[in-house]
């Protein structure tokens, strides 16, 4: 029987911390027998990676893929706790902990390509190995300096001539109002399409998505530089309608964004991602085996936090794995 009967972190449920916020938390120690000599650590890890596979050009006088790869590190603190005498009773032991995450930090995030995860892990160590460990990930919000003072109302329009019928043409006009393009992870986002439907067809399927398109940076084995983009749709929604011959259509819609998402940005020198967004109407014309798109883009930010401030997002509730983010667990590890 392990000296170690179990290991447990204490930490908020369903928290999102904002980068350059407090991780407070306990680590709960119940040991079977007395444990002379432990060492009881505590560590807030941060780390992004991105993978992927590209083929070799035609020029080549081989066929192969080539794995691009990049990774970063973006915090590691540790703390160890002190015993007193050297040695722990059988029983329950509590450590209180806490940590200041640095004040720029990406979000956590996920995708077939790139990660971006953070964990806090509590281990138990004896003289000579470790006995015990446990981990647990956390959602971690990114910011960033971009201000939304002063946003004037965004309209878009997008007009195509399409043919039905034969010989028979008209045009379908989409538009998209918003009073702003600028949101925060887990805003509403409210917009209104507007369609004008000048053929002698009814228009039945309108889609609307919220597009996320990232640029990733990668080296091959040679240090080659290489990036790649991929895009996603991180939200959707459809509606059914009936948009009758020469008439006008608007239909008001809203996305609830989730609480953690990674903010707009360009490539900087360094960086293993960036990330972009995109609002897109699409009219499906299958009568004419063809579609009318209209896009806004979106700018996704967060507010800095003041560098002597503390504050924890509590509540905000979970994110699906569909929305492109991980699914938190937690991890016990008995060695």
């Amino acid at each position: 029987m392990s000296v170690v009967k179990s290991i447990e972190l204490v930490l908020p449920k369903d928290a999102v911390y904002l980068a350059g916020s407090c991780i407070k938390g306990q680590v709960v120690l119940t040991l079977n027998s007395t444990l002379v000599d432990p060492i009881v650590k505590v560590e807030l890890v941060g780390r992004g990676y991105v993978e992927w596979s590209e083929e070799t050009g035609a020029s080549r006088d081989y066929s192969r893929d080539i794995i691009c790869n990049n990774k970063a590190d973006y915090v590691h603190k540790s703390k160890m706790f002190p015993v007193k005498d050297n040695w722990l009773s059988a029983g329950s032991h509590t450590f209180d902990f806490h940590f200041n995450l640095p004040p720029r930090l990406p979000s956590t995030f996920t995708s077939k390509i790139g990660h971006v995860f953070y964990y806090v892990q509590a281990s138990c160590m004896g003289r000579e190995h470790i006995l015990a460990k446990k981990r647990m990930y956390l959602w971690v919000q990114g910011t960033s300096d971009f201000r939304r003072e002063n946003q004037s109302p965004l309209f878009v329009e997008t007009e195509k001539k399409v043919s039905y019928n034969c010989c028979s043409q008209g045009t379908i006009c989409v538009q998209i109002q918003m009073e702003n393009n600028t949101f925060m992870p887990g805003e509403r986002v409210l917009f209104t399409t507007e369609i004008n439907n000048q053929t002698s067809k009814c228009i039945k399927t309108v889609i609307f998505a919220l597009y996320t398109h990232v640029q990733y940076e990668g080296f091959t084995p040679k240090t080659e530089r290489r990036s790649r983009v991929e895009s996603c749709e991180l939200l959707r929604q459809e509606a059914n309608t009936q948009i009758v011959p020469f008439n006008t259509t608007k239909i008001v819609s809203i996305f609830n964004l989730p609480p953690v998402l990674s903010v707009s940005s360009d490539m900087q020198e360094g960086e293993i991602m960036s990330t972009q967004y995109e609002l897109v109407s699409t009219v499906h014309l299958p009568w004419s085996l063809t579609s009318v798109k209209a896009k806004i883009p979106i700018i996704i930010t967060s507010t800095l936090l003041d560098s002597d401030s503390c504050q924890m997002q509590e509540g905000a509730g979970s994110v699906s794995h569909e929305q492109g983010l991980p699914e938190l667990s937690a991890q016990t590890s008995k060695y």
